[in-house]
């Protein structure tokens, strides 16, 4: 009994040490804790600033719309809040240059008001003929000449067609009648009340050959007519920078130059009162 060996006596001298190696493990990261949290508590003053001023600037407005609400509605700023360094510039994003788009509703009201301003203009135009072809058709009854006086309003303006025969011009002849004057005076009576419009003679003949040695030709014949009637109107003291002559000869006919009275409708001088606005009737 006495020789027996009591179960751990070995065992139990190196257990007691073994504390040492948990307690120096403990010691071992308590130190580095506290390093960490000495590391964190360091902070970069600096550093510190920058990013303050940089988070100011991105909220100022400049950057993020809406940033200066939030500026506000958080702490308020104090010149204890003001870093040393210097604040560095906001941000200022780049906005495409938009070209304005045209107003088509204006484009169109204008539009629309000239084209009424037209309208109206050709309307009073087409007024103004009328009563200037009432007092001519007028005159002409009262007067003996309706067989030989015609009006008539056209695209081209207001025409008066004048027969020559017996009235403006003996045959083969470019030289006024006394018969006709008064209608011409008529005539250029209302170019006077009239004062607009340009206006344009036009000399036709018939078809029968001409050859003298005034007018070797039916165009030389009524070029010259619608000359004469010029003169004599500008002599009545409308403007000569309203007035064109033509000479047609026997282009245009208005009637057959077969018979004797069909030549005879086809000698005539057109007097036109000119449109300067367009037909409301087209």
């Amino acid at each position: 009994m006495a020789g027996k060996r009591k179960r751990g006596s070995a065992g139990g001298h190196e257990n007691e040490e073994r504390w040492l190696l948990t307690y120096s493990d403990m010691i071992t990261l308590l130190m580095a804790l506290f390093m960490v949290l000495f590391s964190i508590s360091s902070v970069n003053i600096s550093k510190y600033q920058t990013l303050q001023q940089s988070l100011r600037a991105a909220f100022s407005g400049s950057v993020l719309p809406g940033g200066r609400s939030i500026l506000q509605s958080g702490s308020i700023s104090s010149t204890a809040h003001t870093p040393a360094t210097a604040e560095i510039p906001a941000i200022v994003p780049l906005t495409p240059s938009i070209p304005k788009p045209v107003d088509q509703g204006t484009s169109a009201l204008y539009q629309t008001r000239s084209q009424m301003q037209a309208a109206q203009a050709a309307s009073q135009e087409q007024a103004d003929f009328q009563a200037l072809q009432y007092r001519l058709e007028q005159y002409a009854r009262q007067h003996g000449f309706a067989n030989q006086v015609l009006t008539q309003i056209t695209k081209q303006g207001l025409v008066v067609t004048v027969l020559t025969d017996k009235l403006l011009f003996a045959s083969g002849q470019a030289t006024l009648q006394t018969a006709g004057l008064p209608l011409l005076n008529e005539v250029a009576n209302l170019l006077g009340v009239d004062r607009t419009h340009p206006i344009l003679v036009e000399g036709f003949t018939d078809n029968q050959p001409i050859a003298t040695s005034q007018y070797p030709s039916n165009w030389e014949l009524s070029t010259a007519r619608a000359d004469t009637v010029v003169r004599y109107l500008i002599g009545r003291g409308i403007d000569s920078a309203r007035f064109g002559a033509e000479g047609f000869a026997d282009l245009h006919p208005v009637a057959n130059n077969a018979t004797a009275a069909g030549r005879a409708r086809n000698r005539r001088v057109e007097i036109v009162f000119e449109r300067i606005n367009s037909d409301p009737s087209s």
